[in-house]
């Protein structure tokens, strides 16, 4: 379904640890903007160059490929763009929109790049109404030089920060891996960082190198220490923690939810038994 709409998917791409887990339950995450990025982050597997030209379909095909999977939740992400004049928003925005047209009540999450920091281009995807609204801070700030030597800590708060100002209706989220040199202070000043401003979602996960050229593997944390970030981010008031080795910022997306918006999960899924008959 996906090469017959020229779609591509972040779970292959990023070569995720749990693509067979949520394709077997008909969840993946579509990469819109083609699958080649403008940016060369240290620790991702997604091959790095010139962006491809900007297809004026995929917007529909997205929609009417989750329609025809009978997705209740669809997270969509993108490769940056910082070689088009307006990074993507505006596809991100026509993405979302028709996703509301066709499958109305499917919860729409979009995972974006930092667009600079440009408020423009943060309100034309906000404008949009996703109902979550994910930016990963992937790191702590002391380690961003070299995990994302083309992005900033206090950039992608401020991207976080402004979704909520633009609508304070918009779920945030945000996710952080482990293992690439950082303390466990540093972890915890971030969780107090995205507290903070807002975010309502955060996933912890272990950092996996995918190739030798990438960013070596510092330490592997114990699943004891994962268990608690997750018990310290919920005293901390974050509505949902996923925290563990496996867990990535879009793995069981559903879950957030079914534990915030179980109303409009009900909805989509008589919606989709109406439609199947």
């Amino acid at each position: 379904m996906m090469r017959s709409k020229n779609l591509h998917t972040v779970c292959e791409s990023a070569r995720c640890p749990n693509l067979p887990e949520c394709w077997s339950k008909k969840t993946a995450t579509f990469m819109i903007l083609g699958d080649t990025c403008t940016r060369s982050c240290g620790f991702c597997a997604i091959k790095v160059g010139r962006g491809e030209e900007v297809d004026a379909f995929e917007p529909v095909n997205v929609a009417m490929t989750a329609k025809k999977m009978g997705m209740k939740h669809v997270v969509v992400t993108s490769v940056a763009r910082d070689d088009i004049a307006d990074e993507g928003a505006g596809q991100f925005a026509k993405t979302i929109e028709m996703l509301h047209k066709h499958t109305p009540h499917t919860i729409v999450e979009v995972l974006t790049p930092d667009f600079k920091g440009k408020p423009e281009l943060i309100k034309t995807v906000c404008d949009a109404h996703p109902e979550i609204y994910n930016h990963n801070i992937e790191t702590i700030e002391r380690l961003h030089t070299v995990v994302r030597p083309q992005a900033k800590y206090s950039r992608t708060m401020r991207v976080l920060e402004m979704v909520k100002e633009l609508d304070p209706t918009i779920y945030t989220k945000s996710g952080i891996m482990l293992g690439l040199g950082e303390t466990r202070e540093e972890v915890l000043r971030t969780l107090k960082d995205l507290r903070k401003i807002g975010v309502d979602a955060v996933t912890i996960g272990q950092y996996l190198r995918p190739t030798m050229k990438h960013l070596p593997v510092v330490s592997y944390i114990h699943p004891d220490e994962f268990k608690e970030y997750e018990v310290i981010g919920e005293e901390l008031g974050f509505a949902f923690v996923a925290s563990g080795p496996f867990i990535r910022s879009s793995y069981n997306a559903i879950a957030f939810s079914e534990k915030v918006m179980s109303e409009r999960l009900k909805l989509a899924d008589q919606a989709f038994a109406t439609t199947s008959h």
